[in-house]
């Protein structure tokens, strides 16, 4: 068996498929049979990963790659992590203080606007013009507004209100304030999901990744 293992060793590959693994086996035995012994007996062993159609040739190399799958998905005592977290949260939060502020402004800016035209509208109405010329323009102006809120939803998908419009304009200045400010996202989204998945889903993912690891060390020490 140790002239199989250093055969195995010697393929610069780390996987092969079942096939060519099989084939190694029975060549270095001599025959069919033993080779097909020798093959069940190094996988039982752990000496070689068998994945379905795949074999691995390096249980350390997937034992380094489980460690670095556990670290990337899953928070740590004392995850350095943790730190850069925060400071994404402390930034996204300054961001989103911003751009609020600034669609406030707009919206004070909408209320200032039709504030104005009401009160214009009313000095035509009642001193310098009448009714009978009014009625027609602000049925017009009504209807302006009404095609500017369907223009709105054609655009957004989203109900022609004040809320709709601050999350649309909120996420649109949010936007691009991240990108003067050089705000990593995809990082802050990756941390977030690292840090703030549920406590079940962690323990199911450990659970796992023990179960693999464990039989992975094992042929790895042993």
């Amino acid at each position: 068996m140790e002239k199989v293992r250093e055969k195995l060793r010697n393929i610069p590959a780390s996987t092969i498929p079942y096939g060519e693994y099989l084939r190694v086996c029975c060549d270095v035995c001599g025959n069919t049979e033993t080779g097909l012994e020798f093959a069940k007996a190094l996988d039982e062993s752990q000496n070689v990963i068998v994945l379905g159609g795949v074999v691995f040739l390096r249980p350390d190399q997937v034992a380094k790659s489980m460690e670095e799958l556990i670290s990337q998905s899953i928070a740590m005592p004392n995850d350095p992590r943790r730190k850069e977290l925060d400071n994404l949260e402390n930034e996204k939060a300054r961001i989103d203080k911003k751009a609020r502020s600034i669609v406030r402004g707009e919206l004070y800016c909408g209320l200032g606007f039709w504030f104005v035209q009401t009160l214009g509208f009313m000095r035509l109405t009642f001193w310098e013009l009448s009714w009978d010329v009014m009625e027609p323009i602000c049925f017009f102006v009504t209807s302006l507004h009404f095609a500017l809120a369907y223009a709105f939803f054609l655009r957004t998908s989203k109900e022609p209100s004040f809320e709709g419009y601050f999350q649309r304009r909120f996420k649109l200045k949010q936007n691009k304030l991240m990108k003067a400010h050089n705000f990593d996202l995809e990082r802050y989204n990756h941390l977030c999901e690292v840090f703030y998945r549920e406590k079940r889903d962690n323990v199911n993912v450990v659970e796992r990744l023990d179960h693999v690891r464990g039989a992975v060390f094992g042929s790895v020490h042993g």
